[in-house]
């Protein structure tokens, strides 16, 4: 018999096939024994019928226990009440091994609890869901930018100098005992590769040691940043449009049965369309103010200082689909980006926040293409000239205009998915308090 996986079972239907993988769920009615099997790509349900088989694999499988591993060959067939839509009528079974008594049962378990055995909890019929779609979203994102002549590169893990600020790095010694960070960001080595090959991005590790509990940080996360030569802050912004709204509408086209799986609601996700609303940090200040109540737990903002979670969310919740917030105050913003030529007082950059209160997924902006402005930035941000002039000789060696961003997959996971947190939107999150397993 040929080995198919459960997500290919619909091709098969009255074929004879062979399945592995492990008991999700067993139960027993007499002649007749029920087994919810899973092998990653899905759960059908495998019915044991004490006429099919010789009595000593009917009474092996009297014994199986919570993800004990099995090869199972048998009929498939369609059923609609059966979980998955299919089941497999047993004709021969191997048990692979039986499992101890699992630590994770269908009742009710703590997060901590389920924290603590992730590299179990992964197995459940929600987790892998989430999983496959966050596979999804990556490999839609390798396509929509390969398509569009972008260059994968690679920036280092170990780094010399600081992306995006002091306050958050891990620090190390590197070999020669000089200081090295673990990457905030690969966005600087990815604007020197730019000006090579025209459009790149890359896609790996990011660390920032924030002391945050919140629901949208993690210690070690994972992004996307593409970065374009000869590409102003407008089109910059037009290609993280239709990158969203190619990621959405690809997990929705082939992530529907995981999308039903976790119980989202895709209504949300269906009205994700071009264009995005777009409003100014100004504008956004404004609209809080006029928002507020005095209920509220947040505060409004004066002009001048950067958004918090709450406020994100409370401008969220005013747009039925990912919103644009742009040109923010040149003071709250990261020394390379280019100031507004109407305003320098602003940069020439944007937040892209995600509907349902989720907040910021992207940030992007136009970078200082001139060398005399980023020189001014090197003495206002205190940044030694000598660890960070490769970068300024980006700007003296054919300096263009260029733009770029960086999207986080954790919180675009948890968009999608809606998800209440980003613990469950990786195999293994590193939070505040947690670093195994």
């Amino acid at each position: 018999m040929q080995w198919v996986r459960i997500a290919e079972l619909p091709n098969y239907v009255g074929q004879d096939v062979e399945l592995r993988g492990w008991v999700h769920n067993y139960r027993s009615s007499g002649k007749i024994q029920f087994i919810i099997f899973r092998d990653g790509t899905g759960i059908c349900q495998a019915v044991l019928f004490i006429k099919d088989v010789p009595s000593e694999v009917f009474e092996a499988g009297k014994r199986l226990t919570q993800e004990s591993s099995l090869i199972i060959r048998g009929t498939v067939r369609k059923d609609d009440r059966a979980p998955g839509g299919y089941e497999v009528g047993i004709k021969e079974m191997e048990v692979v091994q039986l499992a101890e008594e699992y630590p994770i049962t269908p009742k009710e378990h703590g997060t901590e609890f389920l924290m603590d055995h992730r590299h179990l909890w992964i197995r459940s019929p929600r987790q892998t869901a989430i999983l496959r779609i966050r596979n999804e979203i990556t490999m839609a994102i390798h396509q929509f930018l390969q398509e569009r002549g972008f260059i994968l590169t690679e920036a280092p893990i170990l780094m010399g100098t600081s992306a995006e600020g002091g306050a958050t790095l891990f620090e190390t010694k590197y070999v020669n005992d000089e200081p090295a960070y673990l990457s905030q960001s690969g966005q600087l080595y990815v604007e020197a590769t730019a000006m090579a090959l025209g459009r790149v991005y890359t896609f790996g590790p990011a660390f920032r040691a924030e002391k945050s509990k919140t629901r949208r940080h993690l210690i070690e996360f994972w992004m996307v940043e593409p970065e374009m030569a000869y590409c102003t802050h407008e089109e910059n912004m037009k290609l993280q449009e239709e990158m969203v709204c190619y990621i959405v509408q690809r997990v929705l086209e082939r992530r529907a049965a995981d999308l039903k799986t976790i119980g989202r609601d895709t209504a949300m996700l269906e009205r994700v369309k071009p264009p995005f609303p777009r409003i100014t940090y100004t504008e956004a200040v404004e609209m809080l103010q006029r928002l507020h109540k005095p209920e509220d737990e947040w505060q409004p903002i004066p002009w001048g200082e950067d958004f918090g979670a709450p406020h994100e969310v409370a401008i969220t919740q005013q747009f039925d689909r990912p919103v644009f917030v742009e040109k923010f105050p040149t003071k709250v913003k990261a020394f390379y980006m280019q100031p507004d030529p109407e305003n320098p007082e602003v940069v020439l950059g944007a937040d892209l926040l995600a509907p349902e209160g989720y907040g910021e997924i992207i940030g992007g902006s136009e970078r200082i293409h001139d060398p005399e402005l980023l020189a001014q930035r090197f003495e206002q941000e205190k940044l030694d000239p000598k660890t960070y002039g490769w970068y300024m000789d980006l700007r003296k060696y054919g300096s263009v205009p260029h733009s770029g961003f960086g999207l986080g997959i954790e919180r675009t996971v948890a968009w999608i998915c809606g998800l209440d947190h980003v613990r469950e939107t990786i195999p293994f999150a590193r939070l505040l308090n947690r670093l195994h397993p």
